[in-house]
């Protein structure tokens, strides 16, 4: 995994600048192998041989059980509600165009599960990809949108995580022309089941024309590095005594950056560190004590931050 950036004061500048070379993050086009983050560990169905679907049919039957899988995508598959994921599966858009439209895929009771380079558009009356009782998922590099022009409940989610999932890392994907973007945590009276789990890791994500919910955080303990947001009324929202770290993240054309007093009856907590707000405002009513995550990662500058994630990611890029 990649290890944390750390800066001495007495390091001369030659030393400083190799060190930054020796630890910036790997090009934009160089995807990921595996997850970093909470997500760390979930390899899907790892090694299996891959099985290539273009129906409905095909593709409802490959991902089912819990047998170590690898299902690809080609093309693009038309779909009504949501198609359950079976444990140990990896499914894989083909090229840049393959996946779902008017549904979505959810995960239930499972886990070691990876969803990677799908287009999921227009997923109507439901989530594009909903996490349920689930750990260990890895979502990366995926393509995800609806429109604006419906009212706001016309479409869910595009990645909601909830009733105590953990684990999740989600990383280089687009989020665009959508009302709520990511919920993690879905109800205020949710305590019992929820505290204690919903890890989740959000880096190097694209979220374009989304309203809100960027991600909206109850309970549970969140990353949010390395994004860029475009055109929010609210953003990151840390509520019912979640903890937030936001961390060199850009901000444009957002209202409220970060918030935590927003909607519920219990505030939730936040740190901020080296984000480009751009303008935006922020709500802290709390200051949270979660500064440091309990895995290795890289985190690169704000300055970067633009460059590197419209460049690399969606779909097409691994």
């Amino acid at each position: 995994m990649q290890k944390q950036r750390v800066t001495r004061t007495a390091l001369g500048a030659v030393a400083l600048a190799a060190a930054s070379t020796l630890l910036l993050p790997q090009s934009a086009g160089a995807a990921d192998t595996s997850p970093v983050g909470f997500g760390a560990g979930t390899t899907g169905g790892g090694s299996a041989t891959a099985v290539t679907v273009s129906t409905l049919s095909a593709f409802q039957t490959a991902v089912t059980g819990s047998t170590a899988k690898v299902v690809k995508v080609n093309g693009s598959i038309a779909l009504s509600g949501q198609v359950d994921i079976g444990a140990n599966t990896t499914v894989l858009g083909v090229g840049s165009s393959s996946g779902f439209t008017g549904g979505g895929l959810r995960l239930k009771n499972v886990s070691n599960v990876v969803i990677r380079n799908l287009n999921i558009s227009k997923a109507v009356g439901t989530d594009a990809i909903t996490v349920q009782k689930s750990t260990k998922v890895w979502i990366d590099h995926n393509t995800l949108s609806s429109d604006r022009d419906h009212g706001k409940d016309y479409y869910d989610g595009l990645v909601d995580i909830t009733h105590a999932s953990d684990y999740v890392t989600v990383s280089w994907n687009t989020f665009k022309d959508h009302y709520k973007g990511s919920l993690v945590g879905h109800s205020d009276s949710n305590a019992s089941e929820d505290t204690g789990h919903l890890r989740v890791t959000y880096h190097h994500n694209w979220f374009n024309n989304v309203n809100s919910r960027i991600p909206s955080l109850r309970f549970g303990t969140g990353h949010f590095y390395d994004n860029y947001v475009v055109g929010a009324e609210t953003a990151v929202h840390s509520r019912m005594g979640a903890q937030m770290l936001v961390e060199n993240n850009v901000f444009r054309n957002t209202q409220v950056a970060v918030t935590t007093n927003r909607d519920s009856d219990v505030d939730g907590y936040a740190n901020l560190s080296g984000n480009d707000l751009g303008g935006a405002t922020t709500e802290i009513s709390q200051v949270g004590t979660f500064t440091k995550p309990p895995y290795s990662y890289t985190a690169e500058p704000a300055s970067s931050v633009v460059a590197s994630v419209t460049a690399g990611a969606g779909t097409g890029k691994i």
